[in-house]
């Protein structure tokens, strides 16, 4: 199950709210302009599935989003705590970044926590299982993925509009809980 917990930027480990039920998860972030969603694969999906199966998987929901969003392409990304460059990538998708471009993320298995500042508050989803954020360009995020990843996600975008990931330099993100502080 999903959790959403806000904080105000002025007191970043004390969330002003914690969030449990889809509705209220949903309602919350699009008064924002992010919106969040639940997607069921169609079909099971195992740890050996194949990239191939993940999409088949989810196809009338990627369709739908492609169509809806104007996205062109979709990847499969998974990490474990094998991956031989964990530590690295978990360090650079924890600092503040920002995308020109929309983009949308699923997350198939595992967990993880993608946090975003916007105005006074931040947002941080525990996206479990099924869990759909798409953040609209200019929102300045992060991402945790754990000391010990285990998650495949979903990720969906524009590739004309794609550009690379401009991190703001601001350390904001190392006041919030990681990924770990919450489990």
């Amino acid at each position: 199950m999903s959790q959403l917990f806000v904080y105000h930027s002025s007191q970043p480990m004390q969330a002003v709210k914690v969030l449990n039920h889809f509705e209220d998860i949903s309602s919350t972030l699009a008064a924002v302009g992010v919106h969040f969603a639940q997607w069921q694969a169609k079909q099971p999906l195992t740890a050996a599935s194949s990239a191939e199966d993940i999409v088949a998987a989810y196809a009338d929901d990627i369709a739908d989003l492609k169509q809806g969003q104007g996205y062109d392409c979709v990847e499969v990304i998974s990490m474990d705590e094998a991956h031989p460059e964990k530590a690295e990538l978990r360090a650079k998708w924890l600092d503040e970044q920002v995308s020109s471009a929309d983009e949308s993320r699923c997350f198939v298995s595992g967990r993880a926590l993608l946090s975003f500042h916007i105005d006074q508050h931040v947002y941080a989803v525990l996206c479990a299982k099924g869990a759909l954020l798409t953040l609209p360009a200019g929102i300045r995020h992060w991402f945790d993925m754990g000391e010990r990843p285990r998650f495949t996600a979903l990720r969906l975008f524009d590739q004309s509009k794609a550009s690379e990931v401009q991190f703001t330099g601001e350390k904001l993100a190392q006041q919030y809980p990681t990924l770990d502080e919450m489990l």
